[in-house]
Order: structure tokens, then sequence, then C-alpha cells
């Protein structure tokens, strides 16, 4: 007998094209206010395409932008879209002291509350930078009143990723009772490998066909949902250029002529909901903090013996 088609998350993070970690050493945060801003026009955009192909999202929104364009907040509330947080201003998680991080998502959140006029109840770090050395920021997520984060991404990368968590929807469970949904970045296992897949540069850099193959083996013979990620920026092959080495202008500027075709495609072949409706209807299993650290160090530990 047939599945049914699965239901998985889309997601945006609303960021202008100077927020990305990419260019933190190359453009200042003093300057921000100074370079032309596109964020507005190119959520227009975004949000033009969800409802031409009747797709629902979830859109993680910077502080920043919140505070600056509270106008891009208001439309994408207005369309319909699930309203998150991707914190205040593009800090990495585990860079932060545990006192700034809920200092500034708690101001973050509250912007973002008080622009669109709806709870938040959902979190993304920066670059997905709630890693081995910031499970802290769980703790903080969870005290602070958020249902879910989508920030660990089980894979090994060299800016983010605990490579042994839990691949799909679990429960965190903090040593002080406090308890939040984590709803992991999409990877496929090839024996010990995990190949990361789902959106942003992977979904720009790998051919469709391939990207299209690992979300529906995750969809088909996983029986899982997935959770995808893009950003305004990603439709805009205009945007501003700035020399930020060879791999990181790999990672921003590939292929971003082809990323609203490829999304359309997409649309096509999956279907997709705001990620606290995935979740909703998502088998969510129980993993207490201490478990989770012991898998991350025990990658650790096994990258140590290699």
């Amino acid at each position: 007998m047939k599945r049914p088609p699965i239901t998985n998350a889309f997601s945006v993070d609303v960021e202008d094209y100077f927020h990305v970690s990419a260019y933190a050493g190359v453009i200042e945060r003093s300057e921000w206010n100074g370079l032309p801003s596109r964020v507005e026009a190119n959520t227009d955009k975004l949000l033009s395409l969800l409802d031409e192909t009747g797709v629902r999202g979830t859109f993680f929104i910077l502080g920043w932008v919140a505070k600056h364009q509270p106008g891009v907040v208001r439309a994408i509330a207005d369309a319909g879209h699930e309203i998150a947080c991707h914190g205040l201003s593009h800090d990495l998680v585990y860079r932060q002291t545990r006192e700034k991080f809920a200092a500034e998502t708690r101001q973050a959140k509250a912007l973002i509350e008080d622009v669109a006029g709806v709870p938040v109840y959902g979190y993304r770090a920066a670059s997905f930078s709630i890693t081995r050395a910031s499970l802290w920021a769980l703790d903080v997520l969870a005290e602070l009143g958020f249902e879910y984060d989508s920030s660990i991404f089980p894979v090994r990368h060299d800016r983010y990723g605990i490579p042994a968590a839990p691949r799909r929807p679990f429960r965190y469970q903090g040593p002080d009772g406090n308890s939040i949904v984590e709803f992991p970045m999409p990877c496929v296992e090839f024996g010990p490998w995990r190949m990361p897949v789902g959106g942003g540069g992977y979904f720009r850099i790998y051919p469709y066909s391939l990207t299209r193959a690992l979300l529906k083996r995750i969809n088909q013979r996983e029986g899982q949902s997935f959770m995808f990620y893009s950003h305004p920026w990603e439709v805009d092959p205009d945007q501003p250029v700035f020399d930020a080495g060879r791999l990181s202008n790999l990672r921003h500027r590939t292929n971003l002529d082809k990323f609203e075709h490829r999304l359309r495609r997409l649309f096509a072949d999956f279907r997709f909901a705001p990620a606290r409706e995935v979740l909703q209807s998502a088998k969510i299993d129980d993993v207490v903090r201490d478990e989770l650290t012991a898998l991350a160090g025990a990658h650790v530990a096994s990258e140590a013996r290699a």
C-alpha cells in the first residue's frame, strides 16, 4: 500500500546579504546601516512565490530586521506564515556567553512578537551554531518559553554540527526539568557517513536531481519529515559582491541565479507546511541533556582516535 505524501517543513532565515557569517570578516557591523538593504524586496519576491505555489512556511526573523524594517515582519505575518526567531544580530551562539545569549534572545523574541502581533514559538541560531560547545543554549531557550529549536545540524562541518546527534525530531530534557523540541536539519546516512542536504548552499551546489533523491529517501524510505531552509538573499543574484575568500564565496554565491527555479521544482515534488504544524504530528523521542552531551562527546573521542 502506497504511503500518503509526507508533509515537510519549509523555512526562511530572514536576514540581509550583509548579515551572513561568510561576510563577518569582510563587513563590519558598524557598516550595516550604511549598506543598501535588499531584504524587503527579496522577502516580497519569496512571499509572491509562496503565494503562487500555495506553500506556507516558517520565517525565522533576525531581530535586527524586525527593528530596522518592521514592514518585512508584518508582510510575512499578513501572508499567513509562521513567525519565529533567528536571534538578534546574527552572532554565533558558541561565541557568546550564556548571559549575553539569554539577554539578546529575550530582546529579539519580544521585538519580533511586538511587531508581528503574534507569539513566537520557534528559534534558529545563526549558522546552526548550537553545537557541543553551546548545548546550554537549549536550556536558555526552554527558559525563555520557546517550544522548539531548529539549530542542530547532525553532520560534520567546519562551522557547525553535532555529527552524532539524532536525525529526527526529539524532545531535549534539561537538568532543571525544562524541555524543548529539537527539529534537526536533514542529512542522509551512508554507513558511518552523514551527507547534509535540505537547503542553503547545499541546495544551490548539489544538482537538483541529487537533492531530490536524498530528500525522497528521507520521506519514502525512512518515513520522516525534513526541514528545508532558505534565505531571502538567495533569490537575488544581483546583490552586492564582496570577496570573502574562495570557500565563503563558493558557499554564498554559487548558483544564485538558479535558486528560484529550483524552489519551484522543490514545491512541485514535495509537500510543505510551517515547522510548528509539522511537529504537531511528528513522532518525537525524549533525549536528556546527558545523553546528547554523551553523543557529542563520543564523536569527539572517535575523531581523536582516528
